[in-house]
C-alpha cells in the first residue's frame, strides 16, 4: 500500500475487501510504525518492536488516551484540520490532526452509503444543540456536509425540537420524502415527552448519544424503548464514532453496530493487555484504515462484545474511564 509520507491520497483504502484487510492493515502498520513517532515510541515501550505482527491479534493498538497528550498524526506538515472532542468542564480534550479532510468525507459518505443509501437522498433534520455550541466537532463537520450536499431544502440544524422542525419533519412525511432525524440523545428525549406520540414513521430517527447530565440517566435500551414508541419507529438507529476514528459504524436497531468495510472491531480481555481475541467480550479495538494520517489501531474505552459476523455491541466502559461527551448515556 502506497501510504508514504508526501504521498497521494491513498483512496483504495475504501476498496479493501475481507480477503485483502489483514495485508492491508499489516501494511499500515508498517507504515505508522515508520511515520508515527508517538505510535512508534509506544509500541517500543510495550516491547513489541521487531519482528512484523503474523496477524491482526499481534498488532499493539496505542491506548485512546495518548490523543488527549500527544499529537497522534503519520504525516510531516501542517493539519487541514484539528477535531476535538467535547468532554465536560476542566476535562481534557482529545485531538484529532486531520491531514486531509477528504479522506474523512469520503469515509463517512461512503460508510453511510454502504449501510443505508446515497447520503443526498435524503433530508438531514439535525437535532445536535450541544454540539453546535462548540468548535471542532466531527460529528458537525460531517452532518454539515450531509446537509449542505443533500437535494432536498428541508434539511438544517435546530437547537431545539420547535415549530420550524415539526413544520419540515410534516412537509417531507407529505412529499415522501426520505428522513434523517439525527439527534443528541437528551434533546430526543425533550422531543419526544413535549410532542407526546408525533407520528415519526416515515424517518430514520438516529441517535449518536450524550445525556450530558441534563437528565435522569437511562439504559439506552431504556431510552431507545421510550423513543420508539414516541415516535411510531420499529426501532432506534445509533451511530458508533468518536474524534479519534474517521469511521462510522452504524445500528439500525437494538444497539448492534455494523461497521465499513475499512473498519474492524477486536476485543482484549479487560485483565490482560496482551489477551487479544476476534469474537468475545472485552474491551473493544478498533482498526479504521481511514486513519493512516494518525493511527489505525485504537484502544477504546469501551466494553463490549463482538459477533462472528463483525458486527458489536457496546455494553459500558471500562472503570476509572474518562467519559467522552458524546457518549455520556449510561449504557
Amino acid at each position: 500500500m502506497n501510504v508514504a509520507a508526501g504521498s497521494s491520497l491513498p483512496q483504495h483504502i475504501f476498496n479493501v475487501t475481507p480477503n485483502d484487510f489483514v495485508a492491508r492493515a499489516l501494511q499500515a502498520y508498517e507504515h505508522q510504525l515508520q511515520h508515527n513517532e508517538v505510535y512508534r515510541l509506544y509500541v517500543q515501550a510495550v516491547h513489541k518492536l521487531g519482528n512484523m505482527p503474523a496477524d491482526l491479534l499481534s498488532i499493539p493498538f496505542l491506548p485512546i488516551s495518548f490523543f488527549k497528550t500527544h499529537a497522534v498524526q503519520s504525516f510531516d506538515g501542517v493539519a487541514e484540520m484539528i477535531f476535538t472532542s467535547s468532554g465536560t468542564t476542566g476535562m481534557q480534550q482529545s485531538r484529532h490532526l486531520i491531514k486531509a479532510l477528504s479522506m474523512y468525507e469520503q469515509s463517512f459518505v461512503q460508510g453511510f452509503t454502504r449501510a443505508y443509501a446515497d447520503p443526498s437522498q435524503f433530508a438531514w433534520l439535525c437535532l445536535l444543540p450541544s454540539y453546535l455550541e462548540r468548535s471542532g466537532s466531527s460529528l458537525i463537520y460531517m452532518a454539515e456536509h450531509f446537509v449542505r450536499h443533500s437535494h432536498h431544502k428541508e434539511s438544517g440544524f435546530f437547537l431545539q425540537a420547535n415549530e420550524v422542525l415539526i413544520e419540515r419533519l410534516e412537509c417531507c412525511r407529505q412529499q415522501q420524502i426520505p428522513t434523517v432525524l439525527l439527534g443528541v440523545s437528551f434533546a430526543l428525549l425533550d422531543f419526544a415527552e413535549r410532542q407526546q406520540h408525533i407520528d415519526l414513521s416515515h424517518c430514520i430517527i438516529m441517535d449518536t448519544g450524550g445525556m450530558k447530565g441534563r437528565r435522569k440517566e437511562l439504559t439506552r435500551a431504556e431510552l431507545h424503548d421510550y423513543l420508539q414508541e414516541a415516535f411510531n419507529v420499529p426501532a432506534i438507529h445509533s451511530e458508533y464514532g468518536m474524534t479519534e476514528l474517521l469511521s462510522q459504524a452504524y445500528s439500525k436497531g437494538h444497539g448492534r453496530y455494523y461497521p465499513p468495510a475499512w473498519m474492524k472491531v477486536l476485543v482484549r480481555s479487560e485483565e490482560d493487555p496482551f489477551d487479544l481475541h476476534d469474537t468475545g467480550a472485552g474491551l473493544l479495538l478498533v482498526i479504521d484504515l481511514a486513519n493512516i494520517h494518525s493511527c489505525c489501531f485504537i484502544e477504546t474505552q469501551d466494553v463490549g462484545r463482538v459477533y462472528e459476523d463483525g458486527s458489536f455491541e457496546v455494553l459500558g466502559r471500562m472503570d476509572n474511564s474518562d467519559i467522552r461527551g458524546c457518549s455520556l448515556l449510561l449504557l
